[in-house]
């Protein structure tokens, strides 16, 4: 199974339309997407506007590959699950988003295994069509550190009014 999402924010019409044009394209009836407030409703794929985090981490966990925006929550569990992810930026010049964040996050994850970066429509399209040999990239623990949170702990009962000044090079000290 396929699935796809947009996150929960603004709409992404773009990339479903790309994913259900594929769909309908290559005849697959495996394709689920989380759509959000979109104003495009797909025609060839199963679709939700929103669900509940347990009922949608139980379809992240099942699906074979995961399509989404280029935003850090869908990216980390991807990693974390040990899923490949197609992803495709929204664009902030398209009114996708407020400002070109997810371009930047694009870019820098572009070359990173498991991660698939897609510029365009089209390239999500050709990806897909590779999506039996797409693989993952090794899992990463969901947990962070007990040095990590215990350092967190600390600045934020220490830090008062100076809170996010070297945040994390207070974090990341030895």
């Amino acid at each position: 199974m396929i699935l796809a999402s947009v996150g929960t924010q603004l709409p992404f019409d773009r990339l479903i339309r790309a994913v259900d044009a594929w769909a309908i394209d290559r005849g697959r009836s495996d394709v689920i997407a989380q759509i959000g407030p979109s104003s495009y409703v797909p025609s060839g794929i199963e679709h939700f506007t929103f669900m509940e985090h347990d009922p949608f981490f139980a379809l992240q966990s099942r699906c074979s590959l995961m399509v989404s925006h280029a935003g850090m929550g869908s990216i980390i569990t991807a990693l974390e699950l040990g899923k490949p992810i197609i992803i495709l930026a929204r664009d902030h010049t398209r009114n996708e988003h407020r400002n070109g964040h997810q371009l930047d996050t694009l870019r820098q994850f572009s070359n990173y295994p498991g991660i698939y970066a897609a510029r365009d429509e089209t390239e999500v399209a050709a990806l897909l069509d590779k999506s039996e040999t797409l693989c993952a990239a090794p899992t990463i623990d969901g947990s962070a550190p007990r040095e990590f949170v215990e350092n967190l702990a600390q600045y934020i009962q220490h830090s008062g009014p100076r809170r996010g000044r070297g945040l994390l090079k207070f974090l990341l000290r030895r």
